[in-house]
C-alpha cells in the first residue's frame, strides 16, 4: 500500500496488487473507495463507511482536483509490481 496524498485528515492510498479499474482507498475518520476515472471520465464513489457527508464531498473534490496525478501514480504503482 502506498499513500499518494494526505489532506483533511485522510490518507489516499493505492495498493500495489490491486485490480482495475484504477481507484484509491481513503482512510481517516471512516473509509472510502473512489474510482479515479468512472463513467463520463469523472471520479465515482464506490463506497463510504463512517464518513460524514461533508468529508465525502471533500474527498471527492480532492480526487477531482488530483485526478491526473492519481491516475499517473496508479499506473506507476501497478507497473512496478510486474517488474
Amino acid at each position: 500500500m502506498v499513500t499518494v496524498h494526505r489532506q483533511h485528515g485522510f490518507h489516499f492510498m493505492i495498493f500495489s496488487d490491486d485490480h482495475e479499474p484504477a481507484h484509491v482507498h481513503v482512510m481517516g475518520d471512516g473509509g472510502m473507495k473512489v474510482t479515479i476515472c468512472g463513467a463520463g471520465g469523472l471520479p465515482e464513489m464506490v463506497y463510504a463507511i463512517g464518513v460524514k457527508a461533508k468529508d465525502r464531498r471533500r474527498v471527492m473534490d480532492t480526487v477531482v482536483e488530483r485526478q491526473e496525478e492519481f491516475l499517473a501514480r496508479w499506473a506507476e504503482i501497478q507497473r512496478s509490481r510486474t517488474r
